[in-house]
């Protein structure tokens, strides 16, 4: 069984494009361009040296000596947070600017929740001088005050989602309304593994760069290329898509997702799709997705605004249905606790989205001889005040 697209845009039962016919010429643009355009050798010269000079890749792999001391397992750290931009984020939002500008459009849309994508595109739209429109919930923009400060700093317009859960779906559906009416001159870059086809194969196969160092980076180390187990935190789920990338076809490695739990799986208040969510459709993918009975998608919530996605990308969905990851939901609590105890032991802060993944080992037993690769997704800066509430620092 393979874990890739297929040439009509399915990961196994879901995928796809789902989208008004409005969208239609947008979508079909990308879809009959992007692999070619990705594979010019002038685009991946140019995507590569970004990378490397602007970004600062290749990020390390760092053995986390008194975390791995703890838990009785070797654990790495994918270093993802000291990218610029502070997440793994930039990864994805340097090939799409660099697919836009390919395509000939001269204004970028993004949406964002817990802001880091959303600066991620600010970002190269500055870098490139490209106007930039990023949609954030109204929540979220409160909670993330940092990361719109540092949008507006660099040149974005910040519009608030006032409707619904006023939360990353949101955001989604306001950048999809102005998609609609912004036809030819605009690029949707979206930040998550998530959408119509071919977004989530695009942004999966950008941020595959993180996969592809882990391999040989894990050779210097190690002397072996695969890891027991690679590990990431799960919203709509790019840097796990990531992450998983180049282990996907490798029964050896263990793939594991970790989910948010918010205030409990069964509490009304979480965002553990793999186990409350059924198959449906949202932002243009059939995925599993949290909704009622008579399928109105429910509010999804977690103490971390990257997370409280109410849906997962369809590759993750497909990992999910087939038994291929292993998922698992942490609760705010448990992450809160796991982002303190980095901190504490490694010197490392973390984003709150990261720290799910690090709580991992509440719930699974590693050996010691297990060689655990934890991508560390993003960095706490943004995340310093609801860290501060929490702990009452």
């Amino acid at each position: 069984m393979s874990y890739l697209v297929n040439e009509k845009g399915y990961y196994g039962d879901f995928g796809g494009a789902y989208i008004p016919e409005m969208l239609y010429p947008n979508v079909e643009e990308l879809r009959s361009t992007y692999l070619n355009i990705m594979n010019e050798p002038s685009f991946k010269e140019e995507f590569n040296q970004l990378l490397k000079d602007y970004v600062g890749r290749p990020s390390p792999l760092y053995y986390a000596k008194r975390l791995s001391e703890k838990y009785n397992t070797k654990v790495y750290l994918k270093r993802e947070d000291l990218n610029h931009t502070g997440a793994h984020k930039v990864n994805n939002t340097i090939g799409q600017i660099l697919v836009a500008k390919k395509l000939g459009k001269n204004r970028i849309i993004a949406e964002t929740g817990a802001g880091q994508h959303g600066v991620a595109t600010a970002t190269v739209c500055a870098l490139m001088g490209i106007e930039c429109i990023v949609y954030m919930g109204e929540i979220d923009i409160k909670r993330q005050a940092p990361n719109v400060a540092r949008m507006k700093m660099l040149g974005a317009e910040v519009r608030p989602a006032k409707s619904g859960s006023k939360t990353l779906k949101d955001a989604t559906n306001e950048a999809i309304r102005d998609w609609i009416n912004n036809p030819v001159d605009t690029h949707y870059i979206i930040g998550s593994a998530i959408g119509p086809h071919p977004y989530p194969d695009m942004v999966t196969r950008f941020q595959s760069i993180i996969s592809e160092e882990i391999k040989w980076q894990l050779k210097e180390k190690e002397g072996r290329e695969n890891p027991d187990y690679v590990v990431a935190c799960i919203g709509g789920g790019s840097n796990a898509a990531g992450t998983y990338y180049h282990f996907l076809d490798e029964p050896s490695v263990g793939i594991i997702a970790v989910e948010a739990a918010g205030k409990g799986v069964n509490s009304g208040e979480s965002a553990a799709t793999s186990q409350l969510g059924k198959e449906g459709i949202i932002h243009g993918c059939k995925t599993l997705l949290m909704q009622t009975p008579d399928g109105q998608i429910t509010e999804p919530y977690s103490i971390s605004a990257g997370l409280d996605y109410p849906g997962v990308g369809p590759l993750h969905s497909h990992l999910y249905k087939t038994g291929r990851g292993e998922f698992y939901s942490v609760t705010d609590d448990d992450a809160m606790t796991a982002g303190l105890e980095l901190s504490q032991l490694e010197g490392i802060i973390p984003a709150i989205e990261t720290s799910h993944a690090l709580a991992i080992f509440n719930d699974k037993q590693f050996k010691p001889d297990d060689i655990v690769v934890i991508s560390l997704s993003g960095r706490g800066d943004k995340d310093l005040n609801t860290y501060i509430d929490y702990f009452k620092l």
